[in-house]
């Protein structure tokens, strides 16, 4: 049985149509005793998130929108626990998935440990796709990694405090996802702590159902890796989720979209043809293994999904480049 106090930070904004899900779901931790207390840290919500968290036995904090690394920061620091659980709004803890990283802490070098997705939207499209794509890239990670993202990790206390928390001045903007849990996984492994990957361990998610949506947060993403990968330039050339082909994509779209006027130049007609060219095959060896995965001849769709989405991160990237580049923006 587990000894230290376990407490579990929620950060949303406008998560009433997903909130009682989750709250349904880790409730049952508070009942088994595996579980101290939840913390729902409600930032800036303008829907029901409050009346919907009212139905609970958690902590409610108010925030004004001081993005999502802020709202960890906020929960984190009001727990009693020695051990911290993030999870999303948009999860849906499956059984034993709390307990699953706790065994992973039980070993006093391992600081943080996460898990896995699971598909809460299995007839739309988009989300299947997006889902079937975390898929492959988590089952070739290892168990020893030096990725975690928040949607499902514990962490120690003690690794939080040390490191002041997840950094809210680079990567975190109100209302908008940054890169704050990745910068916090690569400065925990520099400092020396183990971080553990355990697919057994698994939260529901419900992926964006929503092209134009979707495409915004993935120009955000582009935005913030920017400076992630400033910050952290080793792990520019890839990372136990993505490789070098991955984050060459955006760049490759950005150079394919400012060549695509030599289509009128004779001579160098073929340049803007040759990169759009290789922005699509770049997306076929993931394709290839979706394909061979659950999503059957509709994974063919990520082809498209997988360019669209470089050219979304590459605008993103562009946006952050110019801003580091020009005093004052």
């Amino acid at each position: 049985m587990w000894s230290s106090r376990v407490s579990l930070v929620v950060p949303g904004r406008n998560v009433a149509d997903t909130l009682g899900a989750c709250l349904d779901a880790v409730v049952e931790n508070l009942e088994d005793g595996l579980l101290d207390e939840i913390i729902l840290v409600d930032d800036g919500s303008t829907d029901a998130t409050a009346a919907t968290a009212e139905r609970y036995p958690v902590t409610v904090l108010t925030a004004g929108g001081i993005g999502p690394g802020g709202a960890r920061n906020l929960g984190w620091r009001a727990t009693a626990g020695e051990i911290v659980w993030f999870i999303d709004a948009d999860c849906v803890a499956k059984p034993r998935a709390l307990e699953i990283l706790l065994e992973h802490l039980r070993d006093p070098a391992v600081g943080g440990a996460g898990g896995t997705y699971a598909n809460e939207v299995p007839s739309s499209l988009l989300g299947s796709l997006i889902h079937a794509e975390i898929v492959e890239r988590h089952r070739r990670m290892p168990t020893k990694v030096g990725y975690l993202a928040t949607y499902n990790v514990c962490y120690r206390r003690s690794v939080l405090e040390a490191l002041g928390g997840f950094d809210e001045r680079l990567f975190n903007a109100p209302g908008k996802p940054g890169a704050e849990d990745i910068d916090f996984a690569y400065r925990a492994c520099s400092a020396g702590w183990q971080l553990r990957f355990d697919p057994r361990s698994v939260v529901g998610h419900y992926h964006p159902t929503r092209l134009r949506s979707y495409l915004r947060t993935q120009r955000n993403h582009g935005f913030w890796r920017v400076a992630l990968h400033l910050r952290h330039k080793r792990q520019g050339a890839g990372d136990d989720y993505s490789s070098v082909m991955d984050h060459a994509q955006p760049v490759v779209a950005v150079l394919a979209i400012a060549a695509t006027p030599l289509v009128a130049v004779g001579t160098l007609a073929s340049v803007p043809v040759v990169l759009w060219a290789v922005l699509l095959g770049l997306q076929l060896p993931m394709t290839l293994r979706i394909l061979s995965g659950a999503a059957g001849l509709r994974g063919l769709a990520y082809v498209p999904l997988g360019a669209i989405r470089a050219v979304w991160r590459g605008f993103g990237m562009t946006t952050a480049l110019l801003r580091h580049a020009v005093p004052g923006r």
